[in-house]
């Protein structure tokens, strides 16, 4: 059959997507001209703080200090992880070098970011697995200097669990500045900060249009639109940890999409059920985003097999996506597009985002199909080099004047003639590069 929709979404991510780029642009031009002044102004006017800038070594241990000791137990416990998967990541990257035809060697080597900037959001929720996520893997990574940006809040500052998570992580420095300006002050190396090579983190659309804009100077890790997540379920399937799954991402934001995948009536019948009662008996505020993106954003699909059900998800290619089903070996195998996968109700999104050690920082809105996530390889780049005897540049200046030649290049087939006939007078070569 074709897939069913017993609950269709009336809107997507896309729907009230206001345009934020002119004001974005305005805000990082003004700070790039107006250097540390600017940024404080916006700070003031957006953040409404006035306290230090740049944490201290005396206000980070202040800020310690007022974390439970419990707490620096669990985070400790999420760094541990998320540190220990990074180095491994990082052995999958080395330093390479192959003689390509006798005489001409090339090879690879791979080299960190000098700077990275971590934006670690503070608003709505205190987001102290993000500062964990971005500043250990671009510690494992090697980057020489790391700046965590955090917004404060009026009269408290940045909250003190996002400041001891960063610190534990190995941030060089905490800025306590939110939005653009914090995204701004990064970049441009405001504050005595070096300027930032990468920039990484979610945040809020402020925060992605200012990436947006700014990607191409510095390098990003992704543009993020609102957080998603799809549910694999067969019959055998808890429909009661299902629903919670679903609710337990939908209270990310208003517009936060949640997808059902099944291929068994009952149990869709089922969650769709239990969903509301679990979204009532959320916190306020929490209640009222997964009410609004269960009513407009959610979707429950019903499917013919097992087949079908892979496709729809390699269609969504979800940020986060959940299998909840017999043969999970399958699974695995089969699906293509997503940011991170859960396999078998042992695990769940909320893992992954708080302390599994895989990185919460992921693609959302389809971007799954062309990138991964957050990882130690988004902070390291992969250089080439090469170095040649006289004897193994020969074939390569040949074929080189040749092609170049035929391209219509003069000046690049030059830079390969004047090699012949320096290293080997007197012969003749075939350099026209004649069709």
């Amino acid at each position: 059959m074709a897939r069913e929709y017993l609950k269709k979404a009336t809107k997507t991510a896309q729907t009230d997507a206001s345009d934020v780029r002119a004001t974005v642009q305005g805000i990082l031009d003004e700070i790039e001209t107006g250097g540390d002044a600017a940024a404080m102004a916006y700070a003031a006017k957006f953040d409404k703080y006035d306290g230090p800038v740049l944490l201290s070594a005396e206000d980070i241990a202040a800020a310690s200090a007022l974390v439970p000791q419990k707490l620096k137990d669990d985070i400790a416990f999420a760094h541990d992880n998320v540190r220990r998967f990074a180095e491994t990541q990082k052995t999958t990257m080395t330093d390479v070098q192959l003689e390509i035809v006798p005489g001409l060697i090339a090879g690879q080597r791979v080299i960190p970011c000098r700077a990275a900037g971590c934006y670690v959001p503070g608003g709505r929720y205190s987001h102290v697995a993000s500062a964990i996520m971005t500043v250990t893997t671009a510690k494992v990574a090697g980057v020489q200097h790391i700046t965590a940006c955090s917004p404060p809040r009026p009269g408290v500052g940045i909250a003190p669990a996002i400041v001891y998570a960063a610190h534990l992580a190995g941030a060089d420095n905490i800025l306590a500045m939110g939005g653009v300006q914090g995204v701004a002050a990064m970049t441009f190396g405001l504050f005595g900060l070096p300027k930032a090579d990468i920039l990484v983190g979610p945040g809020n659309q402020f925060v992605a249009e200012a990436k947006r804009i700014l990607f191409g100077r510095v390098g990003i890790d992704m543009i993020a639109g609102p957080t998603d997540s799809l549910i694999l379920a067969d019959a055998t399937a808890d429909a009661h940890i299902v629903a919670t799954d679903l609710v337990s991402q939908a209270e990310h934001g208003y517009n936060s999409p949640v997808w059902l995948v099944t291929d068994d009536r009952a149990l869709a019948e089922k969650v769709m059920e239990i969903v509301p009662g679990l979204i009532a008996d959320l916190p306020d505020l929490n209640r009222e985003n997964a009410t609004a993106a269960w009513r407009d954003y959610a979707e429950v699909i019903l499917c013919a097999d097992r087949e079908e059900m892979a496709a729809v998800s390699d269609d969504y290619a979800p940020e986060h996506l959940t299998v909840q089903a017999e043969d999970l070996d399958w699974w695995l195998e089969r699906l293509q597009c997503y940011g991170s996968l859960f396999l078998g109700e042992e695990t769940t999104v909320s893992y992954g985002d708080k302390a599994s050690g895989t990185n919460h920082v992921l693609p959302t809105s389809q971007s799954a199909k062309y990138t991964g996530g957050l990882s130690v390889h988004k902070y390291m780049k992969i250089v080439t080099w090469q170095r040649a005897t006289r004897e193994g540049s020969k074939p390569v200046a040949e074929a080189t004047a040749r092609i170049s030649r035929l391209e219509g290049m003069e000046g690049h087939a030059r830079a390969a003639d004047v090699r012949l006939a320096k290293y080997f007078p007197g012969e003749n070569f075939d350099l026209s590069g004649a069709e």
